[in-house]
């Protein structure tokens, strides 16, 4: 059922005109060479601190099973951070149903909570999604989202954290 999706909506792309703020992204992208951070978590922290599979996503660039994620569901109101350093990335309410098997979100919360690179693993050009602060790997964002961005950053679960929302 994913790869007919997956089919579909690649011959849905070629037939749609170019997506301005996906191409601000694809230029922006640096190589596939990591930058610098200005946080650099120490790394046997981390084994103590995230679980094997948050380590394995935030530090190895790996990814979770589809539809697994705990937040893949998730419909409260709050603000989604980086499981490593804290830094908030997405609101509750930018986040969205994709059917893609990860939490998808149509915008960041603030320009340059994230950075992006090329990303040419596994035979595809994709952009990867990190975090500004300490460069743990998030997930991707592609050209395909709803709304006028029309951009889907698909994340792992398991490299956010979430803060509820609480009403005053």
């Amino acid at each position: 059922m994913n790869i007919l999706r997956l089919v579909v909506a690649e011959k849905e792309k070629k037939s749609r005109p170019p997506n301005p703020e996906f191409q601000k992204i694809e230029a922006s992208a640096i190589s596939t060479e990591r930058g610098e951070f200005s946080l650099k978590p120490d790394k046997n922290e981390l084994r103590k601190k995230l679980s094997t599979l948050e380590y394995h996503v935030t530090q190895d660039r790996g990814t979770e099973r589809p539809f697994s994620g705990k937040y893949l569901r998730q419909t409260a109101e709050g603000v989604y951070s980086c499981i490593v350093c804290e830094n908030e990335l997405f609101r509750s309410d930018q986040k969205f149903e994709s059917s893609c098997g990860w939490p998808s979100f149509c915008d960041v919360l603030a320009q340059g909570t994230v950075t992006f690179t090329k990303d040419t693993s596994l035979g595809m050009n994709r952009i990867e999604v990190s975090c500004s602060r300490c460069g743990a790997h998030l997930g991707h964002v592609f050209d395909d989202g709803p709304r006028k961005s029309r951009l889907r950053y698909c994340i792992n679960s398991a490299s956010l954290g979430f803060k509820k929302q609480t009403t005053v």
